[in-house]
């Protein structure tokens, strides 16, 4: 057998690599690990990467294909990317193939070359000036000369129309030999610009401080830098990427959401004048490899992405920073269950820079990493500039008339505020015009078909919307159960706080934020645009409205329903409803104007609610965290979660069953001691039509859980009832459900 066998990693869900010989005509010295390849894969092609080269392989030499090209002539990742994936794919438990097709843009896992779209553009040569007697006759042709000699390093042809140009006319200057068409990449400066186009602000004394202490550290440090809402961790972040930028190297900063993505970039763009790139899932195929390629080669000096950006190669890789780093959004909840922020640190550590970590509200085991002494804590306590902290007030609503999901003194509130010529935000954390439909005479509930769940009455299009499934059907006219005609809408969502607001305040236009609303492209940055005039509104919105903004307007904050986080069945619902209300909260107040946060409440008296008013967050983060520690939850215990869904219930739960029995008898030969609970019915059971179990495995060492699951998920693979249900492994889950 002539040549290395190849061990191909391919976008399959199996935890397997597949061997092929070398491609026909390829000399062994240019075959390496990390090159892409063109494989047959049963009745078709597909594009994998080489993850080894072996001399043998269990696979008949009848049965072993050959591959059918090779696509690079050099490995498409950096050793330290590489390096990161696979041990992506170690941790998590998933299959080096499809942690490759999460890594990679979508053109390179279908063979494209790893480069930039050129740009095509146009150019005088030497010699050409207006008055040349080559054009002087030639009216079109001498005005494309005059506006070409305003650009000395190149016209790009999408602009010639705007210049009144024509292709004709330039070709002509072509032929002449006045003129040049040259390609380069979208990235690409034709001289070196100046780093800043903007004057950093002068930094307070914490800020100093900060940067100071991350000056002071070179190579691979975790720097938590916690600071109170609008106390300027951006301006830190934006003085750090400098001085990385000084220094030669390249920062990547991670963002949770799409949307703040237009506001970062602004005050990125406004502060540097180098080629800033970002990354999301919003980009067309083609943008987002431009992006990556210009990272790659170090053409962008700052990158900024969500959560796949980790995987995007640097040059010179100096500075990773993670904002909001106790977002949810950063765990992908499907597929490779990863997570953004502990793969950042990893690779940190692999690239030896320094990472910081910015949150108002870190997350537990962020501040337990501190405690360990992992991570090293920066604290901003001041608001920047003369802001000061809002003042808190709840509200007890019981017996009180609500409307909209309002009760008369918030509206009174927000009246006052909005006569101040000021802005303010009313939160409600439910989509829709109203979470359910009633039938007032027999009690029917509008329910979804297919999940355990009850349907949310949309307005616009008037519909019945299932937010877990996405089933949608029209409104019922009558009850089908007892055929009665008084239907009611209980609750409140966005869309019916809207109209009501509308109704109470028909002078100031109300500003809806919500995935319903946002979902048209660029809505996001509309609506950002409209708000940052300054002009009085009203904003009503879901969490979206709480991450990172920065309105200098906002002096009213309404929390409308503050109850939902106080008796989760998640041992997370406490710090998850401690951190949404400070976000949204730190929204209020954040320039010149004082702020106040009004809480609508059921629960005025609960003591998690008074701790967070009259503490805030980091009091009620250490209380969890000694709590956690007496229960041996996490961050002081290792969990993975094996969740499988089936048609039937009975196959799921027998699935499970037949999984725990293979892990206890595991446990036992291995000499591990773990805690298996389960299995038992997901919180919602029915979901999409499918029938949901899980069962949970606790380890109080990181090492027992992952020595369990090496050996336990290839016994699961090969479960015959493995293939009659759906199931997946999260390591280290934060949903629970």
């Amino acid at each position: 057998m002539s040549g290395p066998i190849l061990q191909v990693a391919l976008p399959s869900p199996l935890r397997r690599l597949f061997d092929y010989r070398s491609p026909a005509g390829v000399r062994v010295e240019d075959l390496c690990v990390g090159l892409r390849v063109r494989v047959p894969f049963g009745q078709r092609q597909m594009v994998g990467v080489i993850a080894g080269l072996s001399d043998t392989t269990e696979v008949p030499a009848a049965k072993l294909k050959r591959a059918l090209e090779l696509i690079d002539l050099q490995p498409l990742l950096p050793d330290t990317l590489w390096q990161l994936i696979r041990w992506t794919a170690s941790y998590y438990q998933h299959g080096l193939g499809d942690t490759l097709g999460c890594a990679l843009p979508t053109l390179l896992r279908q063979g494209e070359p790893a480069i930039a779209r050129q740009d095509l553009l146009w150019q005088l040569l030497p010699g050409a000036y207006p008055e040349h007697p080559a054009v002087s006759r030639a009216a079109k042709q001498k005005q494309a000369v005059q506006v070409l000699a305003k650009h000395p390093h190149g016209l790009s042809h999408a602009l010639i129309s705007q210049w009144g140009l024509t292709r004709d006319s330039l070709e002509a200057l072509e032929r002449k030999g006045l003129a040049q068409r040259i390609h380069q990449s979208p990235h690409h400066t034709a001289e070196p610009l100046p780093l800043l186009s903007d004057i950093p602000l002068k930094a307070n004394a914490e800020q100093q401080a900060a940067l100071d202490a991350i000056a002071g550290k070179g190579g691979f440090v975790t720097w938590l830098l916690d600071g109170v809402t609008g106390s300027g961790k951006t301006e830190v972040y934006l003085q750090a990427i400098e001085r990385c930028l000084v220094a030669g190297r390249q920062a990547l900063v991670l963002i949770p959401e799409i949307g703040l993505t237009p506001q970062t970039m602004e005050r990125f763009q406004k502060r540097f004048s180098i080629p800033v790139v970002i990354l999301h899932s919003g980009l067309n195929d083609r943008e987002r490899l431009d992006a990556w390629v210009a990272a790659r080669d170090g053409e962008a000096g700052i990158i900024i992405g969500t959560r796949s950006a980790i995987f995007t190669p640097l040059a010179r890789p100096g500075l990773i920073i993670v904002d909001e780093e106790h977002d949810l959004s950063f765990k992908q909840q499907e597929g490779l269950r990863y997570n953004a922020r502990d793969l950042a640190v990893y690779r940190a550590h692999l690239e030896n820079t320094p990472i910081i970590l910015g949150s108002a509200t870190p997350s537990l085991e962020s501040l337990y990493n501190v405690r360990r002494g992992r991570y090293e804590h920066l604290r901003l306590t001041e608001r920047a500039g003369n802001a000061k902290p809002p003042g808190f007030r709840c509200i007890d609503i019981r017996s009180r008339k609500l409307e909209g999901g309002l009760c008369r003194p918030m509206i009174e509130a927000i009246g006052e505020h909005l006569k101040q010529g000021n802005q303010v935000l009313v939160f409600i954390n439910r989509r829709g015009f109203a979470p359910t439909l009633m039938c007032h005479d027999c009690g029917w509930i509008a329910e979804c078909t297919r999940c355990d769940a009850r349907m949310t009455v949309h307005q616009n299009p008037p519909r019945l919307h299932c937010h877990h499934c996405d089933t949608q059907r029209p409104q019922e006219r009558e009850c089908p159960k007892c055929l009665g005609h008084d239907l009611r809408l209980l609750g409140a969502g966005t869309e019916r706080t809207e109209e009501h607001l509308a109704q109470c305040f028909p002078d100031f236009p109300v500003l809806r934020i919500d995935r319903e609303s946002m979902a048209r492209k660029e809505a996001m940055q509309g609506m950002l645009k409209r708000i940052q005039s300054g002009a009085p509104c009203l904003l009503v919105g879901t969490q979206m409205l709480a991450k990172g903004h920065h309105f200098p307007d906002v002096t009213l904050v309404a929390i409308l329903d503050a109850d939902g986080g106080l008796f989760s069945a998640d041992f997370r619902g406490p710090e998850r409803m401690s951190q949404l209300i400070t976000q949204v909260a730190g929204r209020a107040g954040r320039a010149e104007k004082p702020g106040q946060v009004l809480i609508q409440t059921h629960m005025a008296e609960h003591p998690l609610l008074i701790n967070l008013t009259e503490q805030g967050y980091g009091a009620i983060a250490e209380l969890e965290l000694d709590a956690r520690g007496k229960a041996g939850l996490p961050p002081f215990s290792f969990i993975a979660l094996l969740r499988a869904e089936a048609n039937n219930a009975s196959i799921a739960n027998e699935f499970l069953e037949s999984a725990c029995t293979l892990a206890e008898n595991l446990s036992d030969q291995l000499g591990l001691t773990l805690d298996m609970l389960g299995p038992v019915p997901s919180p919602m059971e029915r979901r999409a039509g499918r029938y949901r179990a899980q069962l949970l495995v606790q380890a109080s060492q990181r090492s027992t859980l992952h020595q369990l699951l090496h050996h336990w998920l290839p016994q699961l693979e090969s479960h015959p009832l493995g293939r009659k249900v759906r199931w997946s492994i999260d390591v280290d889950p934060l949903d629970m459900f």
